[in-house]
């Protein structure tokens, strides 16, 4: 019967272990100069060395001739705790064995002397599982047990144990093995085994791993099932994965907007049989990866790749800025987490994601809102806005800037009437040709630009007004019926810092004009701003533009055409 590898290749000895020597030089030291603890906590993630580091504790301690803390494996105790047969070495799977009689059973038996080793030796595996009152019942013996009694506790989840627990062990936190140290011993053991395993084959099968040696020899088991050579193409075939290029490929056709490369990495993704949720934490990962490298200074310390993949990574990120890749990873966590609620729309779930990815138009979202505005703020930096750009505003303005000044002059003729029933006819000659060549004079247009954005209606950047809501209850207190007005109007600052009021109609208009609200605002807003405000700092408007699009919408679409 076949034996599986993470098993045949299970350490015997501390030596063994690998990385982890920060907590096997300990062991090895204690054991040697017989100062090794009653009771041990060893803590961390699956795969690590927990169990097998218990069990060659066990071993070292009962050991009749060990070597520098090592058990040597050959005497009568080693032979009969590997073999199963040590009836004073106890493993127990807390999973299983959770309950308040499990521990009452052990409290009794540490009493009695061991039959045949020196120490009995209790490793309780997955001890967080344990129930409040298991936990209550092992407290007192864990503090003081018999001096023949040693207890080794592993968990994977630290914080689900009391604090009452946890201090009466000696604790030892086990790591994550690095992606080297597992590479390495993966091509010892493919070269022991005689299993054909390329150098980049074992480093794929170690970052697949993440840290774990049972993962990773596991995979290698997996992937020997195939009696081939063991190169990366096998390696992505048999884990589903597609391949560190080819998800870069992807990445780069979110931000080159290339849909037909999108839809085909799905497509094939579903097409191989391949879980769709694998390529999505793929996709995550480099999101990851990309992250890093544009927010460090250092990346290549977080980084776990090769020099080439480090390199067209960072080329990579200079597609995308900031903002616009911590959008994308809210996206692609918030569709995985959707891809494992509901199986059925895997595919439809990865595909409607990714094209919301490549436009942010298409989301209203505050994260989708900043990414945009961090594009324009990378093209203006970078020098892609030209004059091109604009011109077609530019065209658009001056074609509609004749229509906005005859609703500007419509006053005039009125006027000129009044002075011709009052007989004063000069007047009437001079004053109309000025008032004709203001707006339609090129060189008055550009020697005054603040006055053209309210002269011919253009697009005009305005903030909203940050202090509105201390204004508004400072209005209030002082009356309540001018305050009124203001509370129906919307309030900005535009470019040159001057305040913007535009009101829903004329009605509200003429009414806070007839009521003198401006002298009112003006004398409200100084108080609260702290500086004198003039006439020539507020402008007062009906607003005139449409209901669904907002002034950053606006914005927006005006520097992303």
């Amino acid at each position: 019967m076949h034996q599986a590898l993470y098993r045949k290749w299970r350490p015997r000895s501390f030596d063994e272990v690998q990385g982890q020597e920060h907590i096997t030089s300990i062991l090895k030291y204690e054991v040697a100069n017989n100062k090794f603890s009653h009771a041990y906590l060893f803590c961390g993630s699956r795969g690590t060395g927990k169990t097998s580091c218990a069990k060659i504790l066990a071993k070292a301690v009962n050991c009749l001739d060990s070597k520098d803390g090592n058990p040597c494996g050959k005497c009568e105790a080693c032979l009969a705790i590997d073999s199963g047969a040590a009836t004073d070495v106890i493993e127990m799977d807390a999973a299983s064995n959770n309950g308040v009689d499990n521990i009452r059973d052990i409290r009794d038996e540490v009493v009695y002397s061991p039959s045949n080793l020196k120490y009995r030796v209790y490793i309780i595996d997955e001890v967080h599982m344990l129930s409040t009152s298991a936990f209550n019942a092992l407290l007192k013996t864990l503090e003081e047990p018999p001096e023949h009694v040693v207890f080794i506790l592993a968990t994977t989840e630290l914080h689900k144990l009391p604090a009452t627990i946890i201090s009466r062990c000696q604790r030892f936190d086990f790591r994550r093995i690095t992606t080297e140290v597992l590479g390495n011993h993966l091509l010892r053991i493919a070269k022991a085994e005689g299993i054909e395993l390329d150098d980049s084959a074992a480093v794929l099968l170690a970052k697949q791993a993440q840290g774990g040696m049972r993962d990773a020899i596991s995979l290698l088991d997996l992937c020997a099932g195939s009696r081939e050579r063991i190169d990366e193409e096998l390696v992505n075939l048999t884990v589903g994965k597609i391949g560190r290029e080819n998800m870069l490929a992807v990445v780069k056709a979110i931000a080159q907007k290339d849909y037909e490369t999108i839809f085909a990495a799905v497509d094939e993704t579903v097409r191989s049989s391949r879980d769709i949720t694998v390529f999505w934490q793929d996709l995550i990962s480099v999101y990851r990866d990309l992250l890093v490298v544009k927010t460090s200074s250092n990346a290549t310390r977080y980084l776990d790749l090769t020099d080439s993949e480090t390199q067209a990574l960072t080329s990579l990120a200079a597609l995308f800025t900031t903002e616009r890749l911590s959008y994308h990873c809210g996206m692609l966590q918030d569709a995985l987490l959707a891809m494992q609620k509901a199986n059925a729309v895997r595919r439809i779930t990865a595909e409607l994601t990714l094209v919301r990815m490549c436009d942010e138009r298409l989301s209203s979202s505050p994260e989708a809102m900043l990414a945009r505005i961090s594009n324009i703020e990378s093209n203006i930096a970078t020098g892609n806005f030209t004059a091109q750009t604009t011109a077609p505003q530019a065209q658009t303005e001056a074609e509609q800037a004749p229509k906005k000044p005859r609703r500007v002059q419509a006053p005039v003729p009125s006027d000129d009437d009044d002075d011709m029933f009052r007989g004063d006819a000069p007047r009437m000659t001079v004053s109309a040709p000025k008032k004709e060549a203001a707006p339609t004079t090129p060189t008055a247009r550009r020697s005054t630009p603040r006055q053209v954005p309210e002269a011919t209606g253009s697009v005009r950047t305005l903030k909203p007004f940050r202090n509105r809501a201390e204004v508004l209850e400072k209005m209030e207190a002082a009356s309540a019926m001018q305050a009124s007005f203001f509370k129906r109007a919307k309030w900005y600052t535009d470019e040159g810092g001057k305040i913007v009021l535009k009101f829903e109609n004329q009605f509200d208009l003429s009414n806070m004009t007839f009521f003198d609200g401006e002298a009112f605002f003006l004398k409200i807003a100084s108080s609260v701003l702290g500086r004198a405000l003039t006439k020539a700092d507020l402008g007062c408007e009906c607003d005139t533009e449409k209901k669904t699009d907002s002034v950053i919408d606006k914005i927006l679409e005006a520097a992303e055409e």
